[in-house]
């Protein structure tokens, strides 16, 4: 049976926003129009709509008031793990675009040995080790029970920013070729634009590692 993580808004009295379990069969439950998404076509994304649902207390997660709080710290565990797609998104596309680069052959010989491409290609390459081992030091912190919100969301905005980096040289890599879906780098382009958006926007990640770098201010 599908179960529903859900927030409540504060009712008149309540303190705060609460975490609720709400199964999937509840009465008052139905599911919107699925949504015909740019990329990551393979995950259904679709409205669900709330109707005069009632959920019993014992549904509570915690105790009232900390849903907030509880979404935030499941954060700590979803973004290291969205990291880890964008830095396997971004090993795809260099795999390709290597592969393409040994074989396709301008001039008489193959691409990759041109210096324009093999920089790009050791770039890429670079970036990719740099995101997997924060992706790696934020899921280490999370097994180990530490504080982990900055190293989350620094694995975050890295590895997801890397992911559509990596895809755009690499489809500058294969030319025109790479803008036809005859070859997979646009839908690689199309699923890591998303991981730079969910979980957080990146731009929030960065807010969050920028107020934990530079601590309380004091003002006089």
């Amino acid at each position: 049976m599908y179960v529903i993580f859900a927030l409540t808004a504060p009712q008149k009295g309540a303190r705060g926003i609460s975490a609720f379990i709400v199964p999937r069969d509840t009465e008052g439950i139905s599911i919107g129009k699925e949504e015909d998404k740019m990329g990551q076509r393979a995950s259904n994304t679709a409205e669900l709509f709330f109707e005069d649902v009632k959920v019993p207390e014992e549904n509570l997660i915690g105790r009232e008031g900390i849903g907030f709080i509880i979404a935030m710290k499941t954060f700590n565990q979803t973004r290291p793990a969205i990291g880890a797609v964008g830095v396997g998104v971004a090993r795809t596309a260099l795999e390709y675009a290597v592969n393409y680069a040994k074989t396709r052959v301008q001039f008489g010989k193959p691409i990759a040995l041109f210096q324009a491409t093999a920089f790009k290609i050791s770039q890429m390459a670079t970036e990719i080790n740099a995101a997997r081992h924060l992706v790696w030091h934020a899921a280490w912190l999370l097994d180990q029970k530490k504080r982990c919100g900055k190293e989350a969301a620094m694995a975050k905005f890295y590895a997801s920013d890397v992911a559509m980096k990596a895809t755009s040289t690499a489809l500058e890599i294969f030319g025109g070729y790479g803008y036809m879906k005859d070859y997979p780098m646009e839908k690689l382009m199309r699923d890591a634009k998303l991981l730079q958006i969910y979980e957080g926007t990146n731009d929030i990640q960065r807010l969050i590692v920028s107020k934990e770098v530079i601590g309380p201010i004091v003002r006089r």
